[in-house]
């Protein structure tokens, strides 16, 4: 079936070559910033449910539902995930989803959504819109920790936030990932950018230059060790969802401003829940959530030799956030084919 076309009962059906042309960083961050603060309050979004498919591989199914009380925003919304992250031994993805949305005042199905790059594009945006308050103005350069799906995708997006970066070092666990990844980035660069992309086998060598460091692994051991980064530093983690993962040491966390995407985050990242039970920070601890940061409640970035943290897990907020955006601009292209533009008769 073709990109944006329509299935049974008025579905609308969108691939990922739709959703990477509907929802750029251009779009999609300056979305969130404006439509968190409005929306989050309005919009229900029950705790992850999250059901372990075979504990031996740490496969998983997880669910995601949400809908919205707000008029602007009439959605009902719900992302079905499989995680099996042994996947990428076999070289398949790690991650797989679907997203179904629907009208929330007569719960008609509305679209049919690529789950799996809907949440590489509002994953990416949201740990860019945190970097936009987070991250150094002067940002120069990009430590991306994993070089998985989700890699290209928040290098893209910091990017956007943060236009001065200018070199980008990338570190995987498998070296020939973090050296194909570079070998498809530098053949994907615009001309004129004059940005340098690059690899290492050794992160230690390379946190401490790191303005922003961004990781998106499934790792279940400290890979980030917070002696290492330099003042100034801002550190993104991604990749962990559940208690039994974590990206990062304790010692990274104390030594930084911690903010989380939003309050599950304090229950399900492995990062936090470990630091709480020891005792190394509390709950206090964390400044406040992404929310917190569009809306103006909290304030960023304090001084330029701060080290500042942000912990996302992810949640139905922005999926539905995201499949508004992605439907609705959708509606209005077609719109657009239409003769004179959708006014018939005129």
């Amino acid at each position: 079936m073709s990109a944006g076309a329509i299935i049974g009962g008025g579905c609308t059906f969108l691939d990922a070559h739709s959703l990477r042309s509907l929802l750029p960083p251009s779009s999609l961050i300056p979305h969130f910033l404006s439509s968190l603060p409005s929306h989050s309050a309005a919009v229900t979004s029950p705790l992850r449910q999250s059901f372990a498919i075979d504990p031996s591989n740490s496969s998983s199914l997880l669910l995601m539902p949400s809908w919205s009380s707000s008029p602007s925003l009439p959605y009902i919304g719900i992302k079905i995930v499989t995680s099996f992250p042994h996947n990428t031994s076999l070289g398949l993805p790690g991650i797989s989803a679907s997203y179904v949305l629907f009208s929330s005042s007569t719960g008609a199905s509305l679209a049919a959504i690529d789950g799996t790059e809907l949440t590489l594009l509002r994953t990416s945006a949201v740990s860019a819109l945190a970097s936009r308050f987070l991250a150094r103005d002067d940002a120069r350069v990009l430590i991306m920790v994993g070089a998985g799906a989700l890699a290209p995708y928040l290098i893209r997006a910091h990017r956007f936030v943060r236009p001065g970066i200018e070199r980008v070092i990338i570190w995987n666990r498998s070296v020939s990932k973090a050296r194909d990844l570079v070998k498809r980035l530098k053949e994907e660069e615009k001309e004129g950018e004059n940005l340098v992309f690059e690899h290492v086998e050794i992160l230690d060598d390379v946190i401490g230059i790191g303005d922003v460091v961004s990781c998106a692994t499934s790792s279940q051991d400290p890979i980030v060790k917070g002696g290492k980064l330099k003042p100034g530093a801002h550190l993104d983690l991604v990749g962990s969802f559940s208690p039994a993962m974590r990206e990062c040491d304790d010692e990274a966390l104390v030594r930084g401003r911690v903010f989380v995407d939003f309050e599950p985050a304090l229950a399900e990242a492995g990062e936090l829940v470990g630091a709480f039970e020891r005792g190394t920070i509390s709950r206090e601890d964390v400044v406040g959530t992404l929310v917190d940061l569009a809306g103006g409640m909290k304030v960023g970035r304090r001084s330029p030799e701060e080290i500042t943290v942000f912990k996302s897990v992810g949640t139905a907020v922005v999926d539905l956030l995201a499949g508004q955006l992605a439907y609705e601009t959708h509606i209005r292209e077609l719109v657009q084919l239409l003769p004179c533009g959708g006014k018939a008769g005129l």
